[in-house]
């Protein structure tokens, strides 16, 4: 009966020692989840503010665009053809950098969805739509330059073709 108690004791010290590296483990890896979930929603929250700055970006080269293509489109009347030439391509220049603000608000938006699909958190969820927001603004704004760029392209066009036709 003595042998028997002491390999019941020996069980009982093996899975004592066990359950302690069981929660050691447990331990590690809690404190690893706590430093990639910290991580995710601060890569959120960068994300959300990227999209931000992009959006606003592509909003301020959409009235850049604006600006030049009034500007091609009052030099055109004037027949100031260098001058409209160069608000036209001005113009074109923006519209590009709206379409890349659009485009990095997009990529910050996709880079905020993946970290919420990795960690549902009301404040990554909020965060992620910010960013589809900031890029549905962004991409609101680069269509608005374009249409500005094509509104100074063709107003130097115009003036292009007066001047040839001797008007």
């Amino acid at each position: 009966m003595t042998d028997e108690i002491q390999k019941i004791y020996s069980k009982i010290v093996a899975l004592e020692s066990e359950v302690s590296d069981l929660r050691q483990g447990y331990l590690l890896i809690n404190r690893r989840y706590s430093v990639a979930l910290t991580s995710l929603k601060e890569l959120t929250s960068h994300a959300s503010e990227a999209a931000k700055r992009s959006a606003a970006g592509a909003l301020k080269a959409a009235e850049a665009a604006k600006h030049a293509a009034t500007a091609a489109t009052e030099a055109a009347a004037l027949v100031v053809l260098k001058a409209a030439d160069a608000s036209a391509e001005a113009a074109a220049a923006a519209a590009q950098s709206a379409i890349e603000a659009a485009a990095a608000a997009a990529a910050a938006s996709a880079a905020a969805a993946a970290a919420v699909a990795e960690q549902a958190e009301e404040s990554s969820l909020i965060a992620s739509s910010q960013a589809a927001e900031a890029t549905k603004i962004a991409a609101d704004a680069a269509t608005e330059a374009v249409k500005m760029s094509n509104l100074a392209s063709e107003a130097a066009r115009t003036a292009h073709q007066k001047r040839e036709n001797g008007i």
